[in-house]
């Protein structure tokens, strides 16, 4: 089973094909060549590096919280390892 986590694009480098995406403040370059016609603000599934496609802001945030609430959210993870 592979999952997918919804992203915020934050930054585009158009030469590289790459962006910056921010998921609860932690930020990731991810290949955006799967992609077309994203631009900043746009939210992204992201798969091993890789934006697979574009999403709501409103399916984004849903999703995020239904992680949040199975305890698979990355700010979650980041405070149990403190």
């Amino acid at each position: 089973m592979c999952l997918a986590i919804p992203a915020e694009l934050i930054a585009i480098d158009e030469t590289a094909e790459t962006g910056t995406v921010s998921v609860e403040g932690v930020r990731k370059e991810v290949s955006l060549a799967l992609v077309e016609g994203v631009v900043v603000g746009d939210y992204v599934l992201v798969h091993v590096g890789f934006a697979l496609s574009t999403i709501s802001p409103e399916e984004a945030e849903k999703t995020l919280a239904l992680m949040t609430e199975a305890g698979m959210a990355p700010a979650e993870q980041e405070e149990a390892s403190a």
